[in-house]
């Protein structure tokens, strides 16, 4: 019989070619899924489109693919195949002929990927597109009480609201866009963004953070310390700090959030390797695109120095059951479908469906990148 510290070593190590092989399938799946229809979505656009704009011009360009993006550029960040420039290059070209659509925090998630391109092409057309996004966002965009980035979406207004969501899908772009450009005014903003959130978001009892906060009532809606919310945390702090110069009292902050979250992940991490919709309810079920997020942002804390080593092994331990949630076509199983708001109670995050998306299948490539490390 094995003894416990052998069966805990066995739960973490990882086989290289094993998490490769799976990778590929992943990547393979991922070219596809990137141009798939979301029908639940166009569905619900043809009565709640905010923009008034040509439907078609959403069907490709929101924040599910915006991950995916993410994805294929982390991938040629590490590989350095032409191969995922040349598929990102048609993906924005395509776009462009067929017209963007109205800006918001969502549509805003392709311009880091854009950006991210931009620095690398030098094609002004591409910088062009992302001067004037971020402009937009530290001009136009609604705000809420305190000048904080009101969530808007391209359904539905969230006046007076913070989400967590909104560190991931534009204040990194406006970061990256402010380096880029050398303009202070949009890394100033894209640091008081992360206080502000930090401010209200990060549930002090147990370092997790809510999905949201409301300035009308001045509340954390139903109190959901939601799974993939956590993740877009977790991701967001390394990825700020790559992008961003802080002075230290503002980086010493931000770690300091950060591992305070790991701290209790690391708590509520299932014995089995992932963590659940809602981080703290064991009864909400397991799910993979909060699992990738999070351990791929602890990886990357640890491999920058953010973060103690110590927390490597609770992200490796994610390793062989996100393995298993892959089929043979590819296709990243357990992902919760986007989720809005749950407003009145946390039953809105059980009953979450599940479905393959591209930001499942890019958190996953991403993690698995980050492991092979």
């Amino acid at each position: 019989m094995q003894n416990k510290k052998t069966d805990d070593r066995l739960n973490y190590c990882i086989e290289p070619q094993l998490v490769q092989s799976v990778l590929n399938k992943v990547i393979t799946k991922s070219r596809q899924i990137l141009y798939e229809d979301d029908e639940i979505f166009i569905k619900n656009m043809e009565t709640r489109n905010l923009g008034g704009d040509d439907i078609s011009r959403y069907r490709f360009w929101e924040w599910p693919q915006g991950i995916g993006l993410l994805g294929f550029w982390k991938l040629f960040e590490t590989f350095k195949d032409a191969v995922y420039i040349d598929l990102l290059v048609r993906y924005f070209e395509r776009q462009l002929q067929v017209g963007l659509p109205s800006k918001n925090i969502n549509t805003s998630a392709p311009m880091l990927t854009l950006a991210f391109l931009y620095e690398y092409s030098g094609d002004k057309k591409y910088g062009d597109i992302c001067a004037e996004w971020a402009q937009w966002l530290v001009e136009h965009l609604p705000k809420t009480k305190e000048s904080g980035f009101q969530h808007i979406t391209s359904d539905t207004l969230n006046n007076n609201e913070l989400w967590v969501d909104t560190l991931f899908m534009a204040v990194l772009f406006l970061a990256k866009a402010g380096r880029i450009f050398n303009c202070a005014k949009w890394i100033e903003e894209a640091k008081y963004q992360f206080l502000l959130h930090i401010k209200y978001l990060t549930d002090r009892k147990s370092g997790l953070w809510f999905h949201g906060w409301t300035f009308d009532g001045s509340h954390n809606f139903s109190g959901a310390l939601w799974g993939r919310g956590n993740a877009w945390v977790t991701m967001a702090i390394p990825e700020f700090l790559s992008i961003v110069d802080c002075e230290p009292g503002m980086r010493k902050y931000l770690i300091e959030a950060l591992n305070r979250q790991l701290e209790a992940l690391e708590k509520y991490q299932d014995p089995g390797g992932m963590w659940h919709t809602l981080i703290d309810d064991p009864t909400s079920y397991l799910e993979s695109s909060a699992t990738c997020g999070i351990s791929y942002g602890i990886l990357r804390a640890v491999n920058m120095g953010l973060a103690d080593e110590k927390y490597k092994k609770c992200a490796l331990k994610a390793v062989k059951p996100i393995i298993e949630c892959v089929d043979d076509s590819g296709c990243v199983g357990r992902v919760s479908y986007g989720t809005c708001m749950g407003r009145e109670n946390l039953n809105h995050y059980r009953q979450i469906k599940i479905k393959t998306m591209p930001y499942g299948q890019a958190l996953a490539i991403m993690f698995f990148l980050e492991a092979l490390k």
